[in-house]
């Protein structure tokens, strides 16, 4: 990685999983008014139209050691301090199966993207912020964490389990920064593409009250 970003005057911030979906719309949403380093999965390209630079990109390898570390490291290199955490990196299950067909290479794997990661990384990130005595830290947590789906259970159990590490932090971070959760309900990305015909349709049925199918947008400007 090369490059560097500007300091001031822009608050500085990280974003995980920025590659595309939610995190990519946050991406570019926040950098109209912050610095961005952004994480992708680095079997994945990111996408060139991202409004990152070419040195905000960090690429992420799955249970790979030291992860928060390195990207902390890598944050350091480039900011003077951190001011917000935007925990998104996620993923579904690679195939969905009920509950009685699950494996447990299925688990392991979604538990680590989506409660293990950002567990681990919000910690690295608060000790940065606790220098300055101030910082923000957003959880992108899902609807899943209370509405079962007997067809992805280690998802609604990942961000079941990632909605309390945000009533965790909130309660150990409450006197040096500001915790918070976004819970998304059902948005345009990839990773509903094989069940978006099966969603509109129930949507239009009236599934929900807004009669639309969210989109990442939706969640960034939130």
């Amino acid at each position: 990685m090369t490059g560097s970003l500007p300091r001031e005057p822009k608050p500085n911030s990280i974003v995980t999983g920025a590659s595309r979906g939610i995190g990519r719309a946050i991406a570019v949403e926040l950098a109209k008014t912050h610095n961005v380093i952004g994480t992708y999965r680095a079997a994945a390209t990111p996408r060139s139209d991202c409004a990152m630079r070419p040195g905000a990109r960090f690429p992420v390898r799955s249970g790979a050691p030291r992860g928060p570390e390195a990207l902390i490291g890598f944050a350091r290199e480039r900011f003077t301090s951190l001011d917000l955490l935007v925990n998104n990196a996620g993923m579904a299950p690679r195939e969905r199966r009920d509950i009685l067909e699950a494996t447990e290479e299925s688990f392991d794997e979604v538990m680590a993207a989506n409660l293990k990661g950002p567990y681990f990384l919000t910690p690295a990130a608060a000790r940065w912020m606790a220098e300055r005595g101030e910082g923000r830290i957003v959880f992108v947590t899902s609807i899943s964490a209370y509405a079962a789906s007997v067809n992805r259970g280690e998802y609604c159990i990942s961000k079941a389990g990632l909605s309390m590490s945000v009533a965790l932090y909130a309660q150990r971070l409450r006197n040096s920064g500001e915790v918070s959760k976004i819970r998304p309900g059902i948005i345009r990305t990839d990773m509903i593409a094989k069940v978006e015909e099966a969603y509109e349709e129930k949507i239009a049925a009236g599934l929900l009250p807004q009669r639309r199918m969210g989109e990442g947008s939706d969640v960034a400007k939130a």
